[in-house]
């Protein structure tokens, strides 16, 4: 309809309501996703006097609507079996309204069924024999699980890579706090309400490109059964007056309704750089600004963490670092010889060796970054098949060759910047705490 249309069709809905008040016979319902398009004048007291909203279920939810949806259907073991299977279903869909619940369980039904197909003749009635012995399996409801998407994620869904800490190499101290951070609190919350004390709202990755930052955030997604949403720096950016702000606080809002949920903010200095130095309208420190609110506002981030990553942290604005915000600050160092050690035998496990001591190749890779040494790997099976396109084996030699063709990203003034940055940091932010100083002067 056209703009003066639809002013006609809203006033005459606004008579229409007004002229009902009071006779207690019509009472008008009215059903929408965009609440945001709706006119102010029908939400106000006397036309739609209750406004209810109906959110994404939480997890008993979750479980009712799979009781309803599969109450009968035959599925596979005893009571208490198929009460631990919608339980264990309930915990893993996040984000999954009514609707998507139930395309869940008909499409399990249909993986049931595609097995017996072989067996049922469909130009004659199925035996009743046939019909006794079909039964829906928790396979059936996994496989579903991976063609079956949350409609309340479906804008900013990531479909994850499945990394668990086993493909991360070294980095144990890393990860043991990244377990304590983002795990513990998804997984078990009361241990967390029964100390008395509430679980870290962020943590920030940094250290030199290539060392392991965002592989990290994809192991925690994995390995703590959360829903995942990247926000990429300048994705978010845009030339409409209010649209960045926009993009942000409705990627939390989203991140609230599907619970819990890891932000992930990639080249996070993109986003939330150092305010006040800006040669653009402004939309740099708006962006800062909305991050900063959605972060630690007067709204509670119940059931969501915030993980960023960065290899510039002197660039971000000091009010990022404060606790409240990213309560750990976490250096992801340049791998010593045990770390380069544990990344070659992750990138090496499905390679066939021939007479390669891994440990004397990571004494020669002093300097190389994960990454670095990723490439390394590839590069020397690389050559072994240009040596021969049937080539089974990768020799010591085929990595000495690609020892002269990959070479290390990180040299002294790097790994000397990052140190210096954590001294600093670890003593209460110095640098962070004069460059505030000399912006709000």
């Amino acid at each position: 309809m056209t703009g003066e249309v639809e002013r006609r069709v809203v006033a005459q809905l606004l008579t229409l309501m007004d002229g009902l008040s009071g006779r207690g016979q019509v009472i008008v319902i009215g059903a929408t996703n965009r609440d945001e398009a709706i006119d102010p004048a029908l939400r106000r007291p006397g036309r739609f006097d209750r406004e209810i909203e109906i959110g994404v279920p939480d997890r008993m939810g979750r479980k009712e609507v799979l009781q309803i949806h599969t109450r009968g259907m035959p599925i596979e073991g005893a009571e208490e079996e198929r009460d631990a299977l919608l339980s264990e279903l309930a915990d893993v869909c996040h984000g999954f309204v009514g609707a998507d619940l139930a395309a869940l369980a008909r499409e399990a039904a249909m993986k049931a069924l595609r097995r017996y197909l072989p067996e049922i003749d469909l130009d004659k009635p199925i035996p009743a024999e046939t019909l006794e012995k079909m039964r829906v399996t928790t396979d059936d409801f996994k496989q579903a699980l991976k063609e079956v998407e949350p409609s309340a994620m479906r804008e900013v869904l990531v479909e994850v890579p499945r990394v668990s800490w086993s493909d991360v190499g070294g980095l144990e101290d890393v990860k043991m706090k990244l377990r304590e951070a983002v795990e513990m609190p998804l997984k078990d919350p009361e241990a967390f309400k029964r100390m008395g004390i509430r679980p870290p709202r962020g943590i920030l990755l940094y250290g030199p490109p290539g060392s392991g930052k965002t592989l990290l955030a994809k192991a925690v997604a994995t390995e703590s059964e959360a829903n995942f949403i990247s926000i990429k720096g300048p994705e978010v950016m845009s030339k409409w007056v209010g649209e960045s702000e926009k993009a942000v606080r409705m990627i939390f809002k989203k991140a609230k309704q599907v619970a819990p949920c890891i932000v992930f903010l990639d080249e996070l200095d993109a986003v939330a750089h150092l305010r006040g130095f800006d040669t653009d309208s402004g939309v740099s420190e708006r962006v800062v600004n909305q991050l900063l609110t959605s972060m630690d506002g007067l709204e509670a981030l119940e059931g969501v963490c915030v993980i960023g990553a960065t290899n510039r942290p002197d660039r971000l604005d000091p009010a990022m670092l404060r606790t409240g915000r990213f309560d750990r600050i976490l250096l992801v160092p340049t791998p010593n010889k045990d770390a380069r050690l544990a990344i070659l035998k992750v990138h090496t496990k499905t390679m066939p060796l021939d007479g390669v001591d891994l440990e004397d190749l990571a004494i020669d890779l002093d300097g190389y970054s994960g990454a670095d040494i990723e490439g390394l790997c590839r590069e020397a099976a690389m050559i072994a098949l240009r040596e021969s396109k049937h080539a089974k084996k990768v020799a010591m030699s085929h990595f000495q060759e690609a020892l002269k063709v990959v070479r290390p990203s990180i040299d002294g003034d790097t790994i000397k910047f990052y140190e210096e940055f954590d001294k600093k940091f670890k003593k209460g932010l110095e640098r962070g705490r004069r460059e505030e100083n000399i912006l709000y002067r």
